[in-house]
C-alpha cells in the first residue's frame, strides 16, 4: 500500500510504516495541482498542520483509505469531505500530552522566578540579583480550569510538589478529581483561591474569552500561564492586568493568532514570558505522534478499529441505515441536557425504547455522549466519547425498552450530577425528521435546529408576551415556540423558541431580571451559523 508523506514526521513513524511493508513516499511543501497529482494514486495520506485536505484531494485520490494527522489539531482537514469519500480521519492526540503538561510546569517555574528576565540581563552584562525576588510554588494554590488529560497531568507533577490544587471542570466527578488531589470548585472560586492558575480548554464559542479583564481581577495576584489554546484568554486584558499589578506574572505559548503580532501587547509587558507554541515540541512527542499514526494507517489497511478515528462509525452497513437518523437526534439530546443542567456531570444515561430498542445502538450511545462532552472537549466524536467518559470518571448507563408508551422510538439522554439530573427525550416523526419531545418533564413538540432560547417561568398572564416583547426590542425574530407546564394551572411552565437571530447575553439578563422568570438559557444547535456544528 502506497503511503504519501507532505509534512515532516519523526523516522520513526516512517521506519515502522516500511517495516510492515508499504510504500513510503515524501513529497513535502507541495500544494495545489502538484498536491493532487502526489496523492492521485496513494492509500494513505500522513500530513501535520502544513497540508490542507480539502474537498478536492479526496476527489482526486480514489483509492485514500485514512489520512492521518501527526498531532491532535485537524482543522487543515475537511473532514465532512472525508466522509462523504469514506476515508477515515485520524489524529494523534496523547502522543504530546505529556510534553504540553511539562511546559506547563516549566513555564510556571520560569514565571515564578522570573528566569528568562533575569537570563536576558545577565547576557548584557547586568547582575541584578536585587531585582528578582522569586515565588516558591511549594505550599501555593494551583488552580486548574480544564481537568482533561493534560491538565490531570499537571496536576500530577505539581501536587508532588507541594502545591494544593483545586480545579474547574464542568465535566469531571468528584471522585476522579479526588484520585488526583484536587478539589473541584466553581469557576470563581477556582479564580480567587488560585495562585497560580493553568489553562487546558479548548477553544470553542464557550471558551473564547472566558478569562478577561473580570476574570483577572478576581485572582488578585499571582501567576497565569496557557499553554492550551489562544483565544481563551483576553490577551489585552492580561497584557493591561499584568502591566498595572492585578497580576504578579504570565507565561503564554499559545495566541489568539499564530505567528503572533510583533504589535501584540503581550510582547511588551515585561513580567509576561512568551514562547512560539512550543508545547509539543519534543522528541519524545514527536516520536509518539509519528508512531501513533502509522500504527492507525496499519490498523485501517487491515480493517480493523481505528483507535483515534474521527469520522469512522463503528457499526454494521446493514444496521447503519436504520439507527442513522437517531445519531443526530441522540447528539442534539445530549448537547441540549448537557447545556441546561446546572452544574458539573457526573453521570449520563441513554435510554431508548420502542423499535430503536431492538438494534445496535452503541454507536448512537456514543453520540450521545458526544453531544455532552462537546463543549469542553477538543475533538470529541462517536468514536472516542466512550473513553473521555472513562478518562473523566463519569458513569455512563444504557438501558432499553421494547415498549413505548406514546411513540414509535424513542431516546431519553439523562445527565446528572451529585445534586440534580435532567432528561430531554427526543423521537423522529415521518421517518427521519427530528424532535424534541420532552424537556425535563415538561411535554413540547421543539424542532432541535439552529438557535433556540429554553425559558423555564412562572405559569402566569403575560410572560410569554413579555418574553416576545424582550426578544422584538432586539430584532430578534421567532421562527417557532412551544409552550407546555408540567404541574397544575399556576405552577411553572416552559417555553422553547426556535430564532432566526442569536441572542446577546444582554437579552438573557433582562430577561432573567423579571421575578417571574426562573431560567433562561441560549443554545445553538446544528445549522446555526454562530454556535457549534
Amino acid at each position: 500500500m502506497k503511503v504519501l508523506i507532505t509534512d515532516p514526521i519523526d523516522d520513526a513513524g516512517l521506519e515502522r510504516l516500511r517495516e510492515a511493508g508499504h510504500d513510503v513516499e515524501t513529497a513535502y511543501d507541495v500544494d495545489g495541482e502538484a498536491l493532487l497529482e502526489a496523492v492521485a494514486d496513494a492509500n494513505a495520506l500522513v500530513v501535520r498542520s502544513g497540508t490542507e485536505v480539502t474537498a478536492e484531494v479526496f476527489e482526486a485520490a480514489p483509492d485514500l483509505v485514512i489520512v492521518g494527522r501527526a498531532g491532535i489539531g485537524v482543522d487543515n482537514i475537511d473532514i465532512d469531505a472525508a466522509t462523504e469519500h469514506g476515508v477515515i480521519v485520524a489524529n494523534a492526540p496523547e502522543g504530546n500530552v505529556r510534553a504540553a503538561a511539562e511546559h506547563t510546569v516549566a513555564m510556571s517555574f520560569a514565571a515564578a522566578r522570573s528566569i528568562p528576565q533575569a537570563h536576558a540581563r545577565l547576557k548584557t552584562g547586568e547582575w541584578a540579583k536585587s531585582d528578582y525576588l522569586g515565588t516558591e510554588l511549594n505550599g501555593k494554590t494551583l488552580g486548574i480550569v480544564g481537568l482533561g488529560r493534560v491538565g490531570q497531568e499537571v496536576a500530577k507533577r505539581l501536587d508532588g510538589l507541594g502545591m494544593d490544587l483545586v480545579a474547574y471542570d464542568p465535566y469531571i466527578s468528584e471522585e476522579r478529581a479526588d484520585r488526583l488531589g484536587a478539589e473541584l470548585v466553581e469557576f470563581e472560586t477556582c479564580l480567587e483561591r488560585a495562585d497560580f492558575l493553568t489553562v487546558h480548554t479548548p477553544l470553542t464559542p464557550e471558551t473564547e474569552g472566558m478569562i478577561s479583564t473580570g476574570e483577572l481581577e478576581l485572582m488578585g495576584g499571582g501567576y497565569l500561564v496557557n499553554c492550551a489554546r489562544g483565544g481563551v484568554v483576553d490577551e489585552d486584558a492580561l497584557a493591561a492586568a499584568v502591566d498595572d499589578g492585578t497580576l504578579d506574572g504570565a507565561a503564554i505559548d499559545v495566541f489568539a493568532e499564530e505567528p503572533v503580532s510583533p504589535d501584540s501587547p503581550l510582547l511588551d509587558v515585561d513580567d509576561i514570558i512568551v514562547t512560539p507554541h512550543l508545547g509539543a515540541s519534543t522528541e519524545a512527542a514527536q516520536e509518539n505522534v509519528a508512531t501513533s499514526i502509522a500504527d492507525q494507517i496499519d490498523a485501517a489497511f487491515a480493517g480493523e478499529p481505528v483507535m483515534n478515528a474521527l469520522n469512522a462509525p463503528s457499526v454494521d452497513e446493514s444496521v447503519f441505515p436504520r439507527i442513522r437518523p437517531y445519531i443526530g437526534l441522540a447528539e442534539t439530546a445530549g448537547k441540549v441536557a448537557a447545556q441546561l443542567l446546572d452544574g458539573r456531570i457526573s453521570s449520563v444515561e441513554v435510554a431508548y425504547e420502542g423499535d430503536i430498542a431492538e438494534e445496535d445502538i452503541e454507536l448512537v450511545t456514543a453520540s450521545a455522549l458526544k453531544g455532552v462532552f462537546e463543549p469542553l472537549e477538543w475533538q470529541v466524536n462517536a468514536v472516542n466519547a466512550p473513553q473521555i467518559a472513562e478518562e473523566r470518571g463519569i458513569d455512563v448507563k444504557e438501558s432499553k425498552r421494547l415498549q413505548s408508551e406514546d411513540f414509535q422510538s424513542l431516546v431519553t439522554v439523562t445527565v446528572g450530577n451529585e445534586q440534580d439530573s435532567l432528561s430531554v427525550c427526543g423521537t423522529l416523526f415521518a421517518g427521519d425528521d427530528p424532535r424534541i419531545v420532552r424537556i425535563d418533564g415538561y411535554r413540547v413538540d421543539a424542532i432541535p435546529h439552529g438557535k433556540m432560547l429554553v425559558a423555564r417561568n412562572a405559569d402566569k398572564p403575560g410572560v410569554i408576551g413579555f418574553i416576545g416583547s424582550v426578544l422584538g426590542e432586539y430584532n430578534i425574530n421567532i421562527a417557532g415556540m412551544f409552550n407546555a407546564r408540567r404541574d397544575e394551572e399556576g405552577g411553572e411552565a416552559l417555553t422553547v423558541y426556535n430564532l432566526d437571530d442569536p441572542v446577546p447575553a444582554e437579552v438573557v439578563e433582562t430577561l432573567l431580571a423579571d421575578d417571574r422568570m426562573i431560567d433562561v438559557k441560549y443554545l445553538t444547535l446544528n445549522g446555526a451559523d454562530d454556535g457549534e456544528e
